[in-house]
């Protein structure tokens, strides 16, 4: 038991990513959509390349959607609206006008008969006024009769005329041309325009007047008003009414021959295929062979990640958080899916596949973040109607974001790279869609919005990386170009109190960036460790001999024991200065892995001199380590050492700086300081040619110039 126990502690790290991987394996498998797939792929404007297709039972063929919407857009255009006719108005309003008649012609004969007014009253025939007065009661009783209508913000014309509406009278629909009614403007001006016919040659002109002056506008209103509730549900029931289906397939007839192109007809008929199996894989699918199906093809795109991380990124699969976070993005993207599947409403297009490279790529490489894109689209493409052009769309743009971001080093680069994305979207999709249909009116316009809408959620990016880096404690390229700024408060303070360090840490970030960058390592990273790898001496900088500007060693004045003390707390004080001052965990590594577990050289072996008898005092004089574990610690370590070994050099040749870099490497070697490390013996000699070359550089011989004779 107590053995089973052990085996399992020893092997925690593999169970709980093994375990991981079930997980996502069965949340997948539970997310899977229910129904069977329809065997075969096809494209418009596409050859078949499958057997020969006979129908295996009758079945309607269905109109396409772009057909059954212009159907719509069809019934909805020549609709004619109903209108109520309201009867009353007309009584009310020609009552009004014989009522004002009757008192302006009193007025008219009360001033006549007052002489002292001294007005030139017009002479009126009472007969003829009442000829005039007849006639316009019948022009609006004509008005009425045809309707005038009443806009309101139930309906807005606007240039959208119909041509025809119905006229509802005592619950009676008549339909009538449009253009017979009136609006109150037009029906005023017909008013109007009848009356002048009767001025001949001005002679009637006091009478015309008589009757204008009564202010006829007055006397036409509305009479039509719109019937918001009937029209519509009498165009809904005309829309819903559409035929669907178009002809009928017999079971046995033959659908298409292989190799025979798909054109509309056949592209229709197939559509109506798929739509019928898929409906029909609901309600008869056998759910257990359904099942098994889904298990394979899912364990197989788990089982293949699982080895592409074995082979080529073991680091990232023997660490438990990154491994999740890996996992954790897949089954988002998946969940995304399925709701969207599940809702039907919108588009799958309009997630933003693509931010799982991009954020992968920003925390990994290019190679995994791609890598993982591929496996997600694959298995979400068992959510998209087509496939093949979800993979190739989602593939595509994929690619293009993530080279977007090959060197991240501004955060507006995410927006670049969302960019990049929408337009990769728009010219593939639009090179697949004039392929299958042949012309640019069949296209689905729709799905440029929905990739619009992509770009614009594809800028979450920004805000998930730094919640992503925060969250699982990683370190992006951005973040490690801002703390790789020497006006850092923590850099700052090294330069005021250690600038010697400063120096030394420049250089030392310069020799290990150059070497990194030549073995396919993390440049960034390991200048940001370099930089703050001895922020620890600030405790004590006089101790340490780059700091030493008088030439007074204080060290003099100490045992050996007290000096190795000093000089290996700088590791200890860096690492609490560190995490003092919230600096990521990768750059602490930095700090308690750039000695490993060697010793203060200089003064072990002093003290052995001089107590040659002592015994079990190496832990006196031995860092506490870690020893470096990536090529990026295990690098900083080799400049580090190399660089301040190369300060008390006398002599700069080249075979001096040769042996001095051989020799020290070879020392850490034999001392198994990168035996964790993941950096190889090809790229160690790597290393050493960059570190060989640089110092070369900088400690090359000046030429000395010929003095000037007097």
């Amino acid at each position: 038991m107590k053995k089973l126990f052990n085996s399992f502690f020893e092997n925690f790290d593999k169970i709980y990513i093994l375990s991981l991987f079930i997980i996502s394996f069965g949340v997948v498998l539970y997310l899977f959509p229910g129904e069977g797939k329809f065997r075969y792929e096809f494209q418009k404007g596409q050859p078949w390349m499958h057997e020969d297709l006979v129908a295996p039972f009758d079945f309607a063929v269905n109109k396409m959607d772009n057909e059954i919407k212009a159907e719509k857009k069809e019934i909805s255009n020549n609709f004619s609206p109903y209108f109520n006719f309201d009867s009353e108005i007309n009584n009310k309003q020609l009552k009004i006008f014989k009522s004002d008649f009757d008192i302006a012609f009193e007025n008219y004969k009360l001033l006549k008969r007052t002489k002292e007014t001294g007005l030139n009253i017009k002479q009126l025939n009472q007969d003829s006024l009442n000829f005039y007065f007849k006639t316009t009661q019948n022009l609006i009783n004509e008005i009425y009769k045809k309707g005038v209508l009443y806009y309101d913000e139930d309906y807005l014309i606007d240039n959208k005329n119909p041509v025809t509406i119905n006229i509802v009278k005592k619950k009676i629909a008549i339909n009538s041309d449009f253009d017979d009614v009136y609006s109150l403007k037009s029906a005023y001006s017909f008013l109007i325009n009848e009356l002048n016919k009767f001025n001949f040659n001005n002679k009637e002109n006091k009478y015309i007047d008589f009757i204008k002056n009564l202010n006829l506008n007055k006397y036409i209103q509305p009479n039509l008003f719109y019937d918001k509730i009937s029209s519509g549900k009498i165009l809904t029931e005309q829309i819903n009414n559409i035929s669907l289906t178009r002809g009928m397939v017999q079971q046995g007839e033959r659908i298409i021959y292989k190799g025979e192109v798909v054109d509309e007809d056949k592209y229709r008929t197939l559509e109506s295929l798929r739509s019928i199996y898929l409906r029909s894989q609901k309600l008869s699918a056998n759910r257990s062979i359904l099942i098994v199906g889904q298990i394979i093809l899912v364990f197989f795109s788990f089982f293949i990640l699982y080895l592409f991380l074995n082979r080529y990124r073991i680091e990232v699969l023997r660490s438990r958080k990154r491994t999740l976070f890996i996992l954790f993005m897949i089954l988002l993207a998946i969940f995304m899916s399925k709701i969207v599947h599940d809702i039907n409403i919108i588009s799958i297009y309009i997630i933003p596949f693509a931010i799982l490279p991009i954020i992968l790529n920003t925390f990994y490489d290019s190679r995994l973040a791609l890598y993982v894109h591929f496996t997600t689209i694959l298995i979400a493409a068992f959510f998209a109607p087509n496939s093949f052009e979800f993979v190739l769309l989602q593939f595509m743009s994929g690619v293009v974001a993530t080279l977007g971001l090959k060197k991240l080093q501004k955060r507006s680069q995410f927006v670049s790279s969302s960019i990049l994305a929408v337009l990769t979207y728009f010219l593939v999709y639009f090179g697949i869609a004039i392929n299958q249909e042949g012309n640019i009116q069949s296209i689905v316009w729709i799905n440029f919005a929905w990739f619009s809408a992509n770009g614009v959620l594809l800028l979450l990016s920004y805000p998930l990386v730094y919640v992503f880096e925060k969250t699982f404690k990683f370190l992006s390229d951005v973040t490690l170009m801002e703390i790789s700024d020497t006006n850092q408060p923590l850099l700052r303070e090294l330069a005021e109190k250690a600038p010697g360090t400063f120096q030394h840490s420049m250089q030392v970030a310069n020799l290990a960036e150059e070497a990194i960058r030549h073995i396919s390592g993390n440049t960034l990273l390991v200048r940001a460790g370099a930089l703050y790898h001895d922020i620890g001496k600030m405790s004590n900088p006089q101790y340490f001999t780059e700091n030493q500007i008088s030439g007074i060693n204080p060290h003099d004045k100490l045992t050996y024991t007290q000096s190795a003390e000093i000089i290996i707390n700088h590791v200890i004080a860096g690492t609490e200065m560190a995490k003092k001052a919230n600096l990521p965990s990768q750059i602490i590594d930095f700090i308690q892995t750039h000695h490993g577990t060697t010793k203060t050289q200089y003064f072990y072996r002093l003290y052995k001199k001089e107590n040659p008898d002592a015994k079990e005092c190496e832990h006196l004089f031995t860092y506490p380590g870690r020893k470096p574990f990536s090529k990026e610690t295990a690098v900083l370590m080799m400049a580090d050492t190399i660089e301040a070994a190369s300060r008390s050099l006398k002599d700069f040749s080249k075979e001096k700086l040769d042996d001095l870099i051989e020799n020290l490497i070879e020392f850490q070697m034999n001392e198994k300081q990168f035996d964790i490390a993941d950096i190889t013996l090809f790229e160690i000699s790597e290393v050493k040619k960059i570190f060989k070359e640089k110092l070369q550089n900088i400690y090359h011989a000046r030429i000395e110039y010929p003095k000037e004779e007097k």
